[in-house]
């Protein structure tokens, strides 16, 4: 499998090829999200080529990608708004996030529930995730030329299960990416149309799940190693571990 990077993911957004995919993942994201102002908002994993359009001067927006992934600075001839971190150790303040947007993340984690606990951790109590990640049953998941056919690729019960078991409230799931993933840029042209069309005809083929949630802040049930997880979550913001019984 190829080995993903912040400067071959660049590379792929810099491509004409990258630039329509970011344009339709783009218009995906506005429809939910169409105004945060004024919040904090976090771009996790490689979410620069969608986070212009929420940058102004009443939004605090910024990039952290895994070190795993490695970085680069952004944006252009400006101040650098994009930093490193470990997924189990975000460099954030609790309860200081407004919105968080995933991609290029999931698919790649090598322990998401760690991860997951940490941006429960950061998110404020009306905080809302984003996740942008590879359908298992989309073309997209096979086309291994795109950042989107690299890393494991989910379905959506799959996400809205783990979010569950995560301290997260499942809001919607929609898709995007309908169009087949041939190379061709005559072919990729017709990329907007095939959006409109493939939402009506063969949603659960989209390449790619976008996902909300909503920050849980109530007592739920866990199971598993996973208790040790929400429990750090949880103490790290001043709530009681959910108790447990034993034989």
């Amino acid at each position: 499998m190829r080995i993903l990077n912040a400067y071959s993911l660049k590379n792929f957004y810099n491509s004409r090829k990258g630039r329509i995919v970011s344009s339709v993942l783009q218009n995906k994201i506005q429809d939910i999200w169409p105004d945060i102002s004024p919040k904090r908002l976090l771009g996790y994993g490689y979410a620069i080529p969608y986070l212009s359009n929420y940058q102004n001067s009443n939004n605090c927006v910024f990039n952290l990608m895994s070190e795993q992934l490695g970085v680069h600075s952004w944006p252009v001839n400006s101040k650098n708004l994009v930093g490193l971190h470990q997924e189990s150790d975000l460099p954030l303040e609790t309860n200081s996030v407004d919105f968080v947007l995933m991609v290029h993340a999931l698919e790649f984690l090598d322990d998401p529930e760690e991860a997951f606990a940490e941006i429960w951790r950061s998110m404020k109590s009306t905080g809302r995730l984003l996740i942008i990640v590879p359908n298992r049953v989309g073309f997209w998941a096979r086309a291994d030329w795109s950042p989107f056919g690299q890393g494991r690729p989910y379905s959506a019960r799959q996400v809205e299960n783990f979010l569950s078991d995560n301290l997260f409230v499942h809001e919607r799931t929609t898709h995007a990416l309908f169009s087949p993933p041939f190379q061709s840029q005559l072919f990729l042209r017709f990329a907007r149309v095939f959006e409109k069309i493939g939402a009506y005809l063969y949603p659960a083929l989209g390449g790619v799940h976008v996902i909300e949630a909503t920050k849980q802040i109530y007592a739920g049930k866990h199971k598993g190693s996973k208790i040790g997880v929400l429990d750090k979550a949880r103490a790290s913001v001043g709530v009681k571990p959910v108790p447990t019984n034993r034989v």
